[in-house]
């Protein structure tokens, strides 16, 4: 019975994806162990010029995806992601995700299956051709943590997206309808989280100390004004003990009415001022 079926299956395919329209740009995006152990793909496609809105699309993604995450479209290119209906449709190994884009740009995710149990790993996606694209362009975001990155085919632009993690990039040119585009992906990697939980980690490590409590500056007021008494005591102090004694004061008991400097018994004169004593 399935192999009955088999024939059928594949003429309709063929008669699906062959009354596709042609796209102007598409951009494929994987973003290995992004959010979850898996890989996230991207499809940002602009529909051409000579279609006719809106569009029927018919766009195979794997079956063991279990259909899109997200399907949208915008008025321009990078505008606001407006959701878009679709309808999913078992197709062997594939899902078929029927679109209708009222507007050139649709967007579409989906998460597919790759093994994450070995530090060796590597993922490989094919556009399986569903459309003629006039220009064709890769994007792979390196997961966090990783090392040894390599992309086939050889994906030459390197850059940091929006979020802080590394990309490499390449144009590759048109694809004819039914021309598919294989891409390999290999890497080390140890860590078993995916990359949006390492990135943030240090962040949250960060807001989870406790600030430190501003002390009060009125203490330290108090210290240093303490500290300007007990100096100017002490200088007083030995500016005192500095004073020459009135040796001969306490025997006499006189003192200049001038300078009130102690004077001798008998003297005429201050000794010190010279005024004439009494």
């Amino acid at each position: 019975m399935i192999r009955g079926m088999l024939p059928v299956l594949f003429a309709f395919t063929l008669a699906a994806h062959a009354a596709n329209p042609p796209l102007a740009a598409l951009q494929i995006e994987i973003w290995p162990e992004y959010d979850r152990p898996g890989a996230l793909v991207i499809y940002k496609g602009e529909l051409a010029q000579s279609v006719r809105l809106p569009a029927e699309v018919a766009l195979r993604i794997p079956a063991s995806s279990g259909g899109p995450a997200a399907v949208a479209y915008a008025t321009e290119e990078s505008g606001k992601l407006l959701n878009l209906s679709h309808q999913d449709e078992a197709a062997g190994n594939f899902i078929v995700v029927h679109i209708r884009p009222p507007q050139r740009f649709f967007h579409m995710e989906f998460y597919d299956r790759m093994a994450t149990d070995k530090p060796q790993r590597e993922y490989r996606y094919a556009w399986p051709g569903d459309m003629a694209v006039e220009k064709v362009s890769v994007l792979v975001k390196e997961p966090a943590a990783s090392s040894n990155l390599s992309v086939q085919p050889k994906l030459d632009l390197t850059g940091q997206s929006p979020d802080g993690m590394s990309h490499r990039a390449a144009q590759l040119g048109a694809l004819k309808a039914g021309e598919q585009l294989p891409i390999e992906i290999r890497y080390t990697k140890t860590d078993a989280r995916p990359s949006t939980e390492i990135v943030a980690a240090p962040a949250a490590a960060a807001a989870a100390q406790p600030e430190t409590q501003q002390q009060p500056t009125w203490p330290l007021f108090l210290v240093a004004g303490g500290a300007v008494v007990l100096i100017g005591a002490v200088a007083a102090l030995l500016w005192r003990r500095r004073r020459p004694a009135p040796a001969a004061a306490a025997a006499s008991g006189r003192f200049c009415p001038k300078c009130g400097r102690a004077t001798k018994a008998g003297d005429r004169f201050c000794a010190s001022c010279g005024a004439a004593l009494g």
